[in-house]
């Protein structure tokens, strides 16, 4: 991801993806906390799903860095994947929660505020409720706790066997009991997006596993693999199409709401996962795509996740004394690009120096590294989320 030697190629593809998971969050937080209006129509209103998609990249991605050695039968090396885990994650989350901090009665404060240990621990999300301070910090949280699960799965399931047979069990029965926390917490609220389902970790963490399924293709069973991408077109119609359909589905809670909190969610990370297998493969279309600045916005994308939303609660204040419509075009690039501005500062002066850090403690060999980390956190990867 940083500008090194031994850096991997970037896989456009991906950036694309995570690019346009971004670009999502953006609109639905600048519809949510700046304009207040459905200032881009139904695109706007499922920009909630960019985390979605920042879910699945993430799964692939951290579970195809430790799959990998797992499928040759080298012993996993715990203790360096927290480490740069730690170091890609924490510098730019603290550095915002900092500011969170110090700001505690300005604009970009919410009604209520977990404890800071809370923050500090990565478990706010338990219990969170929408309006209060630094909200956006559920899906990192989220992340961070499938970092720490994941790699204890992998050395207990798979182990020395070299054998994914225990894993994919118990993928499939988190994915089920996903759906079934969703299910539980929609009987008690009667409401798709509220927030005991929308934050939970228990109704979200089945998301990131589309992604871990894609990894564990991609190194048990790699002849089926390869089989599937040279599809990639076929991935990508299919993936469009299963999107556009459940998230349709899930915002219109058809065909009731019960079946679109419970399911809608699972089946938005599915066709992710399908067009992730498109970004992966050189036959299609998204593979091949080179949009202008993508790169880029994939790159900064984690930093941008987390800044964008105390830049947009600042500004609106500012926008609505001085008599400037939010929802005026000129209006809408300025206050996008002081968002992507705030990440980029952030990427910078934090990131950076941590990532080249990150590099010179657990320097990463170009010949067994996989795809580039841009993620949210995750980000993930990161937006890490």
């Amino acid at each position: 991801m940083m500008h090194f030697e031994s850096k991997p190629a970037r896989l456009a593809g991906l950036d694309t993806l995570r690019a346009l998971a971004i670009a999502l969050v953006l609109m639905s937080h600048y519809h949510g906390f700046v304009s207040q209006a459905p200032t881009f129509g139904f695109i706007g209103s499922i920009g909630w799903a960019g985390v979605d998609l920042f879910f699945v990249l993430s799964g692939y991605l951290i579970g195809n860095q430790l799959l990998a050695p797992a499928a040759r039968g080298e012993s996993l090396d715990v203790k360096a994947f927290f480490a740069k885990r730690l170091l890609r994650t924490l510098p730019n989350y603290y550095a915002v929660l900092a500011v969170y901090l110090l700001l505690p009665d300005s604009p970009i404060a919410g009604k209520d505020m977990a404890p800071v240990w809370r923050y500090l621990t990565f478990t706010q999300n338990f219990g969170l409720n929408y309006g209060e301070t630094f909200t956006h910090s559920w899906s990192l949280c989220i992340e961070e706790q499938f970092y720490l699960v994941l790699p204890l799965a992998v050395l207990a399931l798979v182990g020395s066997s070299r054998s994914p047979r225990l894993l994919w069990c118990a993928l499939l029965a988190a994915v089920g009991a996903g759906m079934m926390a969703r299910g539980m917490a929609f009987m008690d609220g009667k409401d798709v997006f509220a927030a005991p389902v929308y934050y939970s970790s228990f109704c979200r963490f089945d998301e990131l596993l589309p992604g871990v399924a894609i990894a564990m293709l991609k190194n048990f069973h790699p002849a089926a693999f390869a089989r599937i991408l040279r599809h990639g077109n076929a991935l990508l119609a299919a993936g469009l199409a299963l999107a556009a359909a459940v998230l349709y589905g899930v915002m219109n809670e058809a065909p009731n709401a019960f079946m679109a909190s419970t399911f809608g969610f699972s089946l938005v990370a599915a066709s992710f996962a399908l067009l992730t297998c498109a970004a992966l493969s050189p036959g299609s279309l998204l593979y091949r795509l080179r949009i202008p600045g993508a790169a880029s916005l994939a790159l900064w994308s984690y930093a941008v996740y987390l800044v964008h939303k105390p830049v947009f609660m600042a500004l609106r204040p500012e926008l609505l004394e001085r008599g400037i419509d939010p929802g005026a075009p000129l209006t809408i690039a300025a206050v996008m690009g002081a968002g992507v501005l705030g990440g980029w500062v952030l990427y910078r002066v934090v990131e950076t120096p941590f990532m080249r850090l990150r590099e010179r403690w657990y320097p990463t060999g170009a010949a067994k590294a996989p795809q580039t980390e841009t993620a949210y956190g995750g980000a993930v990867s990161k937006y890490q989320a």
